[in-house]
């Protein structure tokens, strides 16, 4: 007979190739069958059917029943709009990064620290700025983003190699990988109040960002802007898209009432 443990761990094991099974489609491809969903999660084919039988009745994923392949179910997006609707810094964000996107063309983003990545949980495009996708909910570096090292502002020395780990990635020539130049541009971040990205995540573009703090000084989340290198024309704009960036991140410390009781940031790795 089963153990109240042993059903308890039976229970959490199904739950974990459940969540599995639905991150593989954000680390791998949109559309997967089966055999590509077992070879990338590890779990065998069998039992991967199953889960995704169960969660395709409860409309988690979705079976295109000519290809046979599986997608993400519409219904997660209910959970995800009630889950960042509810965040504090999204409510008190979403007007002010709307607004930016439209008054400067550019691409306005919010972000917070999760997982010892960056999250977005704002996201608008300016006319300068489309995009084909949206930048809600997903990660990116926090080396090699301006959103990244806005957060990285808030985090000590020591815990911000933990962070970042001993071989950060190198997205491209430009990407800062050294920690004694990493921190070299953060201390000047910190001193002008923003940091800047340029071409280090994509090539031909670049990102300005803003710490929003509470009023202890603690970094709660990021704002900034970003756009192709013409529209951002850095060497021209740089001080006044600071400028707007850092009154933006203010105004949305002031609205959250500047000692706001967020939770810390998961700064946790990202589990495999």
């Amino acid at each position: 007979m089963a153990t109240e443990q042993n059903v308890q761990n039976g229970t959490n094991q199904s739950v974990e190739r459940a969540v599995a099974l639905l991150r593989a489609f954000v680390d791998g491809r949109p559309e997967m069958r089966v055999g590509d969903i077992a070879k990338v999660t590890g779990i065998g084919q069998s039992t991967v059917s199953r889960q995704l039988a169960t969660l395709e009745g409860l409309g988690l994923v979705e079976r295109d029943d000519l290809s046979g392949t599986y997608r993400l179910g519409l219904d997660l997006l209910t959970y995800a709009s009630v889950a960042v609707n509810q965040h504090p810094v999204h409510r008190e964000s979403r007007q002010i990064a709307q607004d930016l996107a439209c008054r400067l063309g550019l691409g306005a983003n919010v972000a917070v620290l999760r997982h010892a990545q960056v999250f977005y949980l704002c996201h608008f495009e300016g006319r300068l700025a489309p995009k084909s996708y949206s930048l809600m909910g997903r990660r990116n570096p926090l080396h090699a983003t301006a959103l990244g090292k806005a957060l990285l502002l808030g985090v000590a020395p020591a815990e911000r190699a933990e962070l970042i780990g001993p071989e950060p990635v190198r997205y491209t020539a430009h990407t800062i990988t050294d920690p004694a130049e990493l921190d070299a541009q953060l201390a000047t971040g910190a001193v002008d109040g923003c940091t800047v990205e340029i071409e280090e995540l994509a090539l031909g573009r670049c990102c300005l960002a803003a710490p929003i703090r509470d009023a202890g000084g603690r970094v709660v989340a990021a704002l900034s802007l970003s756009g192709p290198l013409s529209a951002m024309d850095m060497s021209r704009r740089r001080d006044e898209l600071a400028a707007v960036a850092i009154e933006a991140a203010d105004s949305i410390a002031s609205g959250l009432g500047l000692v706001v009781a967020l939770p810390r940031p998961a700064d946790v790795p990202w589990p495999a």
